[in-house]
């Protein structure tokens, strides 16, 4: 629970502030696309797009420094590439190849199958990287999959019928609208309405398909619960749950609210500090160890005995 306490003021708190500077700053360097063309004169137009502004900042850079960022930034990228490359094959290899096509090989066998995949799927990547033209795009390939992925953790009836189903809308939605919609003479008034209306047609499918299709093995879902410890109030109808004691739904939810207001209260007391507004800071700092120390006392409610 620290660890994901942590994990989370780390990343919403602290890490977002640096990229906020940077692009506060850019307004005020290149206040328009037309002075970033004017800056870089030799760009071909086409890239000369307001997510341009981020890189064209770190011509500002002393070398030493602009090593490091542009290495942090390999870095990471390098980091997020695999990670979702290891995960695809594993899907690929376990959840699909070693339960319905080639069941009860060797080790071996499947590792092999495991590399192929992960070449497989480069290739494919790097078709849709060259497809794409903005981060938006990218947003809409996923687009309706988060519902499932909070839900799953509350609603037992989720099942992997329900997380294909909306990965496959998902992204049959993102190309339609991307190949499809204006060719066949449809708009819609932003890239917005685009993505709302994608969330709600993936919602709609998986959440048909979720319901038409079998339940997962109540043992399957007392061992996700057993070793994952989900919200109790959503599972207690099929499995046995080990937080069924008085209050103790409550004080799950009273953690949640106060990790929530610890995050969010560093988050801007971080901002109102960078900014200059001391006494804001202070207040919003102080309610945010008052939130994480509430925190850390009632965890022990919502842990099973």
């Amino acid at each position: 629970m620290g660890a994901t306490l942590w994990f989370n003021i780390a990343h919403y708190a602290l890490r977002p502030w640096p990229w906020i500077l940077v692009a506060l700053a850019s307004l005020v360097v290149y206040p328009t696309l037309d002075s970033i063309a004017e800056a870089f004169p030799h760009l071909d137009p086409s890239i000369i797009r307001h997510d341009l502004a981020y890189p064209a900042m770190l011509v500002f850079l002393p070398h030493g420094l602009l090593g490091l960022v542009v290495a942090s930034l390999a870095a990471a990228l390098m980091s997020t590439i695999s990670t979702h490359l290891n995960w695809g094959a594993s899907y690929i290899v376990d959840d699909v190849y070693r339960r319905f096509v080639r069941p009860g090989r060797g080790e071996s066998h499947y590792v092999l199958v495991a590399r192929l995949s992960t070449i497989g799927l480069v290739a494919l990547a790097a078709v849709v990287a060259l497809w794409l033209e903005n981060a938006m795009q990218a947003f809409q390939i996923g687009a309706g999959t988060g519902l499932i992925f909070l839900l799953r953790w509350f609603w037992w009836r989720i099942n992997a019928w329900s997380e294909i189903s909306a990965m496959i809308v998902s992204f049959a939605v993102a190309v339609w609208f991307q190949f499809v919609h204006e060719a066949v003479g449809l708009t819609l008034p932003s890239v917005a309405a685009q993505l709302l209306l994608g969330v709600g047609l993936t919602t709609a499918v998986w959440f048909g398909i979720t319901m038409a299709t079998r339940p997962t093995e109540t043992a399957v879902l007392q061992s996700f619960y057993d070793r994952v410890r989900p919200f109790a109030r959503g599972w207690r109808r099929v499995v046995e749950t080990q937080a069924d004691e008085p209050g103790g739904a409550t004080a799950a939810l009273l953690a949640w609210m106060l990790g929530c207001a610890a995050v969010y209260a560093a988050l801007f007391g971080t901002g109102m500090a960078l900014y200059g507004r001391f006494g804001a800071a202070a207040v919003l700092g102080i309610t945010a160890l008052a939130a994480a120390y509430g925190l850390f006392r009632i965890l022990p409610r919502t842990t099973a005995k």
